[in-house]
């Protein structure tokens, strides 16, 4: 996960433009609100990169938390949040000084495909620590290893088209084929899951997991988790 963290605290060109970046932190934003039950829960953003949109997540909760592995990105983080009393920023290595069970619902999206397996077990472990008797833990955005590139593409361009930055999405793609991120992903690689075998993991690290109706984020084509410690009440999704 080092390569990556890395290539995410530079200055990378992931998005398309400022509209695609704000757009993608806004409808996560959205998305993780509606599994925020009830409205003083401790919630968990595990590497949660720039957070543009965590303000909205906090005024749906007690109390938010943004743990983030990027030195850079961190930064930014603390000074963005800082006059924000419901918002506290953390390292990844902040979190083993937490208390136990002290977290009501836990995010980790966008993240398992830059983990090594053995790096996800880890970060499972640590989740489950700090969750509440039945609280929850969101894992979304999960490879498929039948779905390739060409649906992220198209997926994009679905985004961008409804949302007014299709010239700019073109003309990211084809500055990403050039780019650093690329070359990146052709040399590391990106983990991918399928369906039974992510519930089989999440079981192994003592949860009790389905997969959601709906992906987090605006790719349908990936998947979402829900999990709770495997002594808890099965979870139910019939809401997303």
């Amino acid at each position: 996960m080092d390569d990556w963290i890395d290539y995410y605290d530079s200055t990378h060109t992931i998005y398309a433009s400022r509209l695609h970046r704000n757009l993608h932190f806004q409808v996560i934003a959205r998305d993780i609100i509606g599994y925020i039950s009830p409205p003083d829960a401790v919630v968990l953003d595990y590497a949660c990169g720039e957070a543009l949109s965590a303000a909205q997540v906090a005024d749906a909760c007690g109390e938010l938390i943004l743990a983030e592995p990027a030195p850079g990105v961190r930064g930014r983080l603390i000074a963005r949040f800082a006059p924000n009393p419901k918002i506290s920023v953390r390292s990844l290595d902040d979190l083993r000084n937490m208390k136990e069970k002290s977290v009501d619902l836990a995010v980790m999206n966008s993240v398992a495909q830059y983990m090594t397996p053995d790096e996800l077990d880890s970060a499972l472990a640590a989740i489950r620590r700090l969750l509440k008797p039945g609280g929850q833990l969101i894992l979304g955005d999960i490879l498929r290893p039948e779905v390739g590139m060409g649906r992220d593409v198209l997926a994009l361009l679905r985004f961008a088209l409804t949302h007014g930055f299709l010239k700019d999405a073109l003309i990211g793609l084809v500055s990403t084929a050039l780019s650093d991120y690329r070359q990146l992903r052709s040399r590391v690689g990106l983990q991918r899951y399928g369906e039974t075998e992510m519930i089989a993991k999440l079981a192994a690290a003592g949860f009790t997991a389905s997969r959601a109706h709906l992906n987090i984020g605006h790719n349908p084509w990936r998947m979402t988790f829900v999990a709770r410690h495997a002594l808890a009440t099965p979870v139910s999704v019939n809401n997303r």
